[in-house]
C-alpha cells in the first residue's frame, strides 16, 4: 500500500471526525460542516481524492456503509409507533413517492432541459431521503411529538423503495418496459427475499446470542459481519433486495425483547458516525470544479421546485387524514435532504447508461451531488430553526428530568418550576406520584429502566436527568440508561451515601453522572437541611460573586443548587466547578443555619 493511500484514508477519517467535532463544539449542523469541509479539502485544494485513493472499491464500501448505516436505522424503528403513525409512512413512501418522482421528472425535464428517459430516472433517485442525513439532523433538532417518528420511519424505508423505482426506469430506458407485471414481480420478490434474509439472520443472532455463544465483546464485531453477509447474500439471490434485508433485519432486533442489545446499538451508534463522517467527506471531495457549470437560474429553479413545491405538495396529499397537525406537516417538508444513498444510486446507473451511449447520461451525477449539496445545505442550516418556529422543538432545552417525586425532591420541583424551567418528575411509589400532581407537577408513575418510556412520556423540552433518591445504586442505573439521550454532560446524581462512603467504595465516572451540590450533600443531608424551615434561600445576584464572598455573606454552611439567568438558561452546580455566577442570576441554595454577615435570607 503506497504513502499516498495511507495519508488519503487517513486525510479522509480525520477531517471527518475533526467535522463532527467542530459541530459539537460550536452547536452546528455536522452534515453542513462535512461537506464543507470535504469540498475544500477536495476539490479546491485536492488534498483528497477519493476515486484515486479507493479506486474500484470505492463503491462496493459506499454500499456497504449504506447497509450498516439503514441496520442501526433500523434497530431504532418501533413497531407499536406504526399504530399512531403507520399511514402517514405509508402514504408518504408509496403516494408521496409517486407524486415526488413526477413533479422532479417534469421539473428536471421542462427546466434543466433533460430528455425524458434521463429525467424520469433522475426523479426516481431523487425521491430518497435516507438515515445518512436524516439521523443527524434528528439529532441536532430533537422534533418534539409524533413528527420525528414519522421523519425517520419515512427516511430508512423510502431508500429501498427509492432503489427498486430506479431499477424500474432504468430498465425502461434499456429495455424499453416499463410497468409490466415482471417489474411488479421484482418489485415483490425484492420484499419478499431481503425480508426473509434479514428476519433469518436476527433469528441466528438472537439465537447466538441467548446461548452465550458469543462473548461479550465481540457481540458488535460479530453483529457487523453478520449484517454485511446478509445483504450481500440477499442481493447475490436478487439485485436491489439487500437494503429491504437490513432494515428488516434492525427493525427485528430492535423490537424483540429476548436479548439485550444494548451492546450492538452502542457499537453501531459509534460505527455510523464514524461511516457517516466518512461517506460525506468522500461525497463532497468527489465533486469536479467543472460540474458547477450547471450552477445557473436553471438548477435554482429547479431546486427550489424540489424544496418548495414537489415536497411539500406530497407531504400535505399522502398525510391527509392521518392525524398530524398542520404545523407537523410542514416540519415535515421541511426535512427532505438527500443523502449518500442517492449518490450511490446514480453512480452506478450512470457509469452502465454512459457504456451504452445513451444521451445526457453524464447530467446525472453532477446534478445530484449538487442537488445534495444544496439540499443538505438548506435543511442542515434552517431546520432547527423552523422547528422552533414551529413549536416543534427548543435549540436548547433547558427543562429536567427528575427520579424521585419524595417530598423534598417536590419542593425542588417546584421552585425550577417557578421559574420558568420545565420538570417531569419519575417515580415507581404511586402516593409521591399522586402528592406531585395535587402541586400541579408534571409526574408519572414509571419504572425509570421500561425500554419503552420515551414512548410513553413526552420529553420535549427536557435537556437534562437528575437522580434524586436515596438509592445509589438506582441513581447510577438511571444515568447509565439516560446519557445516550441527553449526554454524558447533562446527566447527575446526588453524592453517595453514608454507607458507601464508609465502605470506600469509588463509582468510576464510566458508571455514574456528575456529582451534583456537593461533597456533603447526600441524600440524607438533604433530607435533613429541607426540613429546616427558611432553609430554602432564593438570592438575585447583584455583583460578580466567587464562591468565599458567597460563603461569607450567605453562610459557611450555605448549599448552592442551581442558577437561573436572565435569558432562562439553567445552571447545576457540580462537585467539581468553581462556584461562578454573573450579575442578574438567580441563586438557589440552602442554608444550615449558620448565617453569614448578611442576615437576609432572601433575595439582595
Amino acid at each position: 500500500m503506497s504513502q499516498d493511500l495511507f495519508i488519503g484514508i487517513a486525510s479522509i477519517l480525520v477531517a471527518g471526525v475533526g467535522a463532527q467535532w467542530l459541530a459539537w463544539r460550536f452547536k452546528l449542523p455536522s452534515i453542513v460542516l462535512l461537506l464543507a469541509i470535504g469540498f475544500i479539502a477536495g476539490p479546491v485544494m485536492l488534498l483528497i481524492r477519493p476515486d484515486e485513493v479507493l479506486g474500484p472499491l470505492l463503491m462496493p464500501l459506499v454500499s456497504i456503509s449504506v447497509a450498516i448505516i439503514l441496520f442501526e436505522g433500523g434497530l431504532g424503528l418501533r413497531l407499536h409507533e406504526l399504530s399512531k403513525i403507520g399511514k402517514a409512512v405509508f402514504n408518504l413512501v408509496s403516494v408521496g413517492v409517486l407524486i415526488n418522482g413526477v413533479l422532479i421528472t417534469l421539473a428536471a425535464h421542462y427546466i434543466l432541459g433533460l430528455n425524458l428517459t434521463i429525467a424520469m430516472l433522475l426523479g426516481s433517485i431523487l425521491v430518497v431521503t435516507g438515515p445518512t442525513v436524516i439521523i443527524p439532523l434528528l439529532r441536532h433538532v430533537r422534533p418534539t411529538g409524533k413528527v420525528g417518528s414519522v421523519i425517520k420511519w419515512e427516511g430508512i424505508v423510502i431508500d429501498p423503495v427509492g432503489a427498486a423505482l430506479a431499477v424500474f426506469v432504468y430498465e425502461y430506458i434499456v429495455v424499453g418496459e416499463i410497468f409490466s407485471v415482471g417489474a411488479l414481480i421484482f418489485f415483490i420478490k425484492s420484499i419478499l427475499i431481503g425480508s426473509a434474509l434479514g428476519f433469518a439472520g436476527a433469528w441466528m443472532l438472537i439465537l447466538a446470542l441467548r446461548k452465550y455463544w458469543i462473548p461479550d465483546f465481540l457481540h458488535g464485531t460479530v453483529t457487523l459481519i453478520l449484517v454485511v453477509a446478509i445483504f450481500t447474500l440477499s442481493n447475490i439471490i436478487h439485485h436491489e433486495s439487500g437494503l429491504f434485508a437490513v432494515i428488516a433485519m434492525g427493525i427485528a432486533m430492535g423490537n424483540q425483547r429476548k436479548v439485550e442489545v444494548q451492546q450492538i446499538v452502542s457499537f453501531k451508534e459509534n460505527l455510523g458516525i464514524l461511516i457517516i463522517s466518512t461517506l460525506f467527506i468522500i461525497l463532497a471531495a468527489r465533486l469536479n470544479l467543472k460540474d458547477l457549470a450547471i450552477l445557473d437560474w436553471r438548477f435554482i429553479a429547479f431546486l427550489a421546485v424540489l424544496v418548495l413545491i414537489a415536497r411539500p405538495l406530497s407531504v400535505f396529499i399522502s398525510t391527509i387524514k392521518s392525524g398530524l397537525s398542520t404545523r407537523e406537516k410542514l416540519f415535515i417538508s421541511w426535512m427532505a435532504p438527500r443523502g449518500i444513498v442517492a449518490a450511490a444510486i446514480v453512480s452506478i446507473f450512470a457509469f452502465r447508461l454512459a457504456e451504452k451511449g445513451i444521451p445526457q447520461a453524464e447530467y446525472l451525477v453532477p446534478v445530484t451531488f449538487l442537488v445534495i449539496i444544496g439540499t443538505v445545505l438548506i435543511y442542515g442550516t434552517t431546520s432547527l430553526w423552523v422547528a422552533t418556529k414551529l413549536g416543534l422543538a427548543q435549540s436548547h432545552p433547558q427543562g429536567v428530568l427528575i427520579l424521585g417525586a419524595h417530598s423534598w425532591a417536590r419542593k425542588f420541583a417546584k421552585c425550577l418550576r417557578d421559574v420558568g424551567i420545565k420538570v417531569i418528575l419519575i417515580d415507581s411509589n404511586a402516593i409521591n406520584i399522586a402528592l406531585a400532581r395535587e402541586d400541579n407537577l408534571e409526574a408519572y408513575e414509571e419504572n425509570i429502566f421500561n425500554q419503552d418510556i420515551e414512548e410513553n412520556i413526552d420529553f420535549s423540552g427536557i435537556g437534562r436527568l437528575m437522580t434524586l433518591t436515596a438509592n445509589d445504586e438506582a441513581n447510577s442505573l438511571a444515568v447509565l440508561h439516560f446519557r445516550d439521550i441527553f449526554g454524558r454532560s447533562e446527566v447527575y446524581q446526588l453524592f453517595p451515601g453514608r454507607k458507601i462512603q464508609s465502605q470506600d467504595m469509588v463509582i468510576p465516572p464510566s458508571l455514574r453522572g456528575r456529582y451534583i451540590f456537593n461533597r456533603a450533600s447526600g441524600h440524607d443531608v438533604l433530607v435533613e437541611q429541607f426540613r429546616r424551615k427558611d432553609a430554602f434561600k432564593t438570592i438575585v445576584v447583584t455583583e460578580d460573586l466567587n464562591e468565599e464572598s458567597f460563603s461569607r455573606r450567605y453562610g459557611k454552611g450555605i448549599n448552592v443548587l442551581f442558577s437561573v439567568n436572565e435569558k432562562k438558561v439553567l445552571k447545576i452546580f457540580t462537585v467539581d466547578e468553581k462556584f461562578q455566577v454573573k450579575k442578574g442570576d438567580t441563586v438557589f441554595a440552602l442554608s444550615d443555619g449558620n448565617s453569614g454577615d448578611d442576615p437576609q435570607n432572601s433575595s439582595n
